[in-house]
């Protein structure tokens, strides 16, 4: 895997990086030892497929190094979690995708 150097801009509440001079970003909210990845947003200019999957990829390795819980609200995050199953322990306890 590529790693994608992510960085977590808090006043936004969203992940970001940069790439071919333009923004990616996952968009979040958090609560206690939770993350809530509500919306993914990739410039249309981006047409590797792989990219969406190793930024998808990132931040959730970004969020297991810090011990927090994901719940994907956004339909793209979600469709990969159900798709990468070795993420499922991420989820928390009651959580099914």
């Amino acid at each position: 895997m590529n790693e994608i150097e992510i960085k977590d801009n808090s006043f936004l509440r969203q992940f970001e990086t940069s790439v071919e001079g333009q923004l990616a970003k996952i968009e979040y909210s958090s609560q206690e030892r939770k993350v809530f990845l509500t919306k993914l947003v990739i410039p249309e200019t981006i047409t590797k497929a792989e990219f969406k999957e190793n930024f998808i990829k990132s931040v959730l390795h970004h969020l297991q190094e810090k011990d927090l819980r994901v719940v994907p609200t956004s339909p793209q995050i979600a469709g990969f979690l159900r798709k990468n199953r070795q993420y499922k322990e991420m989820l928390p306890v009651g959580i099914r995708i």
